[in-house]
């Protein structure tokens, strides 16, 4: 770097041969002392005229790109030394590289790196945000703490390691994400620990993106929406601030308290069908695919959009009630034969590692469509979804960061990339 600028200084500033004046006649010669010679040829000094034979006087021809210096004594000749211009300039600043519009954070790139500018995030959307952060805000402290240093080496790839392990990712994603650091690490040059922090967002993001898909209502009238999940992940809950959800989008929805096992459910649903204005079915002590069936057909009668099914909750591994799930599932068939139309799981963001094999047994007894990931506000931290992106890529819909209706969002790759390593 010092030898770029010194030879693009050094060498502007080295002043080049100066040109002489053409066809300048010798001055006369003159009894008085001879000025010093001079390396250029000299002019003639002009007698001095006075001010009324200025107009007659004759212009003296222009030297271009040239610095006129007069003699300081009236008596002595006037010399025109042209100097070129580039002479004279001084050398402008060498401008920074050009490497793009994004956050270039380290030394030494080889490659730019552009991380592009998310758009403005609505206030409402913003405060949900917020708690999410602060949901994630343990595993966050946990992962950024390994970015604090002052260079990328082995010891922090291990620490990295570890820390994702401790989130919840799993071995599978882990290792996806660390081998895709040190390609791009090799491939653009970066040696900031803070420029890995922020590759690492772009890859959690991209390794989420197929997780981000939106639930469509309308393709079929009624939509009916099947949900399942274990005790206490918070399913009946779920289903009251999705009734919220749709109809906040000018959906009329229909419920079906299809859980006939647990003590109380069918009230606790009722509760949601009264603050959310909607209706529901519900038999006491009756089958639940009956139940289910009787939804599906009234929902049809009335011209409902959407008909939420709720199921009992139960464990992968109780095989009669995951029997009873299959069964459901075939009675919804007969009263619709197209339904029913979406099949979700709702998992609680705490259970680690366990989510990941509830998933995979949901799906492999039912064809599961969509996930809703639960209680993100509490010691949940996060990594399980990209163990799940890794494993079983189901789409996730909706994820919840506590009680209230509103507390249940659409899921965001990137969003949720930014709070689990903010």
């Amino acid at each position: 770097m010092f030898s770029f600028f010194k030879k693009k200084f050094f060498s502007s500033t080295t002043p080049a041969p100066e040109a002489v004046a053409p066809d300048a006649p010798l001055p006369a010669e003159s009894p008085s002392p001879a000025a010093p010679a001079l390396p250029t040829a000299s002019a003639p000094a002009t007698p001095a005229a006075s001010p009324a034979a200025l107009p007659d006087a004759a212009p003296a021809a222009p030297v271009p790109a040239a610095v006129t210096t007069a003699a300081a004594s009236p008596a002595a000749p006037a010399v025109v030394v042209a100097v070129p211009a580039q002479a004279v300039q001084t050398a402008p600043a060498s401008p920074p590289p050009s490497w793009g519009t994004g956050s270039l954070i380290g030394s030494a790139l080889v490659a730019p790196i552009e991380i592009p500018e998310p758009p403005a995030t609505p206030p409402e959307r913003q405060k949900w945000l917020d708690k999410l952060k602060a949901g994630l805000g343990k595993t966050a402290s946990s992962i950024s703490g390994v970015f604090v240093g002052t260079q990328i080496d082995e010891a922090l790839y291990e620490d990295l390691e570890g820390a994702l392990l401790m989130a919840d990712a799993g071995v599978s994603a882990t290792e996806h994400l660390t081998a895709a650091l040190r390609r791009k690490v090799k491939a653009t040059g970066v040696t900031h620990p803070t420029a890995l922090k922020n590759i690492l967002i772009a890859e959690l993001t991209e390794l989420l993106q197929p997780l981000q898909k939106s639930l469509v209502i309308g393709e079929h009238t009624p939509t009916v929406v099947m949900v399942a999940g274990v005790n206490g992940a918070g399913k009946t809950t779920s289903i009251g601030k999705l009734t919220k959800h749709l109809a906040d989008s000018n959906a009329s929805v229909l419920l079906a308290a299809a859980d006939t096992f647990r003590a109380a459910a069918r009230e606790q649903l009722t509760v949601w069908a009264d603050r959310n204005t909607v209706e529901i079915v519900s038999q006491e002590g009756g089958d639940p695919a009956a139940v289910s069936y009787d939804a599906v057909t009234a929902g049809k009668a009335r011209g409902k959009d959407v008909v939420l099914v709720d199921t009992a909750g139960r464990l992968p591994t109780q095989l009669h009630l995951m029997e009873e799930l299959k069964k459901i599932k075939r009675v919804i068939a007969k009263a619709d034969g197209t339904a029913p139309h979406e099949v979700l799981l709702v998992i609680d963001g705490n259970t680690g590692q366990n989510a990941v094999q509830q998933v995979k047994a949901f799906d492999d007894a039912l064809g599961l469509t969509g996930l809703i990931v639960t209680k993100l506000d509490g010691t949940a931290k996060g990594g399980v979804l990209a163990a799940i992106a890794r494993e079983r890529p189901i789409p996730v819909y909706f994820i919840g960061v506590g009680e209230k209706l509103d507390e249940l969002e659409t899921f965001n790759a990137r969003e949720f990339a930014q709070a689990l390593l903010a």
